[in-house]
């Protein structure tokens, strides 16, 4: 961390934006100065559908957070859905340049740039590479090598590659907002930190963001970010079948689904009469059971956990998952949801319990965990978000040049 950075961190929700704005103080710490979010509907589906709306609700959101903090913000940091991501495991064994010195920043400089030197395929490009570890000569793992007197060592890490056609796309929506794009973050990879707890972070685990629209799935061996992916299902999917089931207003159904939020059918207590006030049918009016509504539910949330099952059975990573960890508005206010999970996945599951969880509201969350990620990279030279980039220059090669920029000099 550089004392005194100014992190922006921009999270594109499908139902929302949201930003968040840190500085590194002088503990290190992150100190939020600032938190915005507002609705937005250009995103349906996990789709950029209308990136006149999404420009205009970040510009709208930029503008309200330099009025607070008398800040020019020129650039951000973005998250991305991991079904644009692709993650390349990657490893490089380097000489240190002088073993009796112990291994420099330089070094690792090298061995960083170095470890990004992979095929790309045509419609990808590198957006980001992940340090897992350093194995120096003598077989110990080490986060951080510099000093270690050690002849050579070996570098694990992941490179992170996304689709040029999405990079393109929010590149022309950040343009329209009068934003650079400072770098782009798989929303699981950014969640980590703050989502799972001190044993979770040493295991085998699948993070499942569940949002209003989208599904975000991240698997991680310990450090090891080994899949991301997105399922285009999320909470707003329950909200509509309950419109549509009972035929009543959205608005009616996601106050019901708030009230009576509940995963299983099997773990009603009372199944009690429920008088239902926008109901197209009876005259405005109708009586359920909440059974009815509860079963509506279930099957929702048992669909989104068997295209899950699916996804992570086909790339055959499943046996490979030891716990699930449950985060996101979409489901966790849903009580039992993570008894369907267990049943569908047969893999433990569990609400997330990181020790930042309660403390961050959640429509900020995951804009704070980006904001956390920037400010963690551990050979990072800049972090910094309000940073003047010559807006004529190519995106691609910027995002490039964004990422050398990580790291020492």
């Amino acid at each position: 961390m550089a004392i005194g950075d100014i992190i922006v961190g921009i999270d594109i929700g499908t139902s929302k934006i949201s930003l968040v704005i840190g500085e590194i103080n002088n503990f290190n710490q992150i100190e939020v100065i600032s938190t915005v979010s507002h609705k937005c509907s250009g995103i349906q589906k996990g789709k950029m559908i209308d990136e006149n709306e999404i420009a205009h609700v970040i510009q709208h959101s930029i503008k309200e957070a330099e009025a607070e903090t008398n800040l020019k913000i020129n650039s951000a940091y973005v998250t991305i859905p991991g079904k644009y991501v692709t993650i390349v495991q990657n490893s490089i064994l380097k000489e240190a340049k002088d073993k009796y010195a112990g291994i420099s920043a330089k070094d690792v400089t090298s061995a960083i740039l170095q470890v990004k030197d992979i095929d790309v395929p045509e419609e990808k490009q590198i957006i980001d590479i992940v340090e897992n570890q350093f194995i120096l000569e003598n077989g110990k793992a080490v986060l951080d090598p510099i000093g270690n007197l050690s002849g050579s060592f070996t570098l694990t890490a992941q490179v992170l590659l996304a689709d040029k056609e999405y990079m393109r796309q929010i590149a022309s929506v950040f343009r329209k907002s009068g934003l650079d794009i400072d770098g782009l973050v798989p929303i699981t990879l950014a969640q980590r930190s703050i989502t799972l707890d001190t044993n979770e972070l040493n295991d085998n685990v699948m993070l499942l963001d569940i949002g209003a629209g989208n599904t975000d799935i991240g698997i991680f061996e310990g450090s090891n970010f080994v899949y991301t992916n997105t399922i285009p299902l999320g909470g707003d999917n329950i909200t509509s079948d309950i419109a549509l089931v009972l035929n009543i207003s959205i608005e009616e159904a996601e106050k019901l689904k708030k009230q009576y939020g509940l995963a299983l059918k099997s773990f009603i207590d009372n199944d009690n009469e429920i008088l239902l006030t926008t109901c197209k049918e009876e005259n405005g009016k109708k009586v359920i059971r909440s059974s009815e509504l509860i079963e509506i539910m279930e099957a929702r949330i048992e669909e989104i956990f068997a295209l899950i099952n699916k996804d992570i059975t086909s790339k055959g990573i499943k046996p490979r998952i030891n716990n699930v960890v449950l985060t996101g508005q979409g489901i966790t206010n849903i009580n039992k949801s993570d008894v369907a999970g267990k049943i569908i996945l047969n893999i433990p599951v569990k609400i997330a319990t990181g020790r930042l969880i309660s403390v961050v509201r959640p429509e900020y969350r995951t804009a704070y965990s980006l904001v956390r990620y920037i400010a963690s990279r551990p050979f990072a030279k800049s972090v910094g978000s309000n940073i003047e980039i010559d807006s004529n220059e190519n995106f691609f090669q910027n995002i490039l040049e964004r990422v050398k920029e990580f790291f020492y000099s």
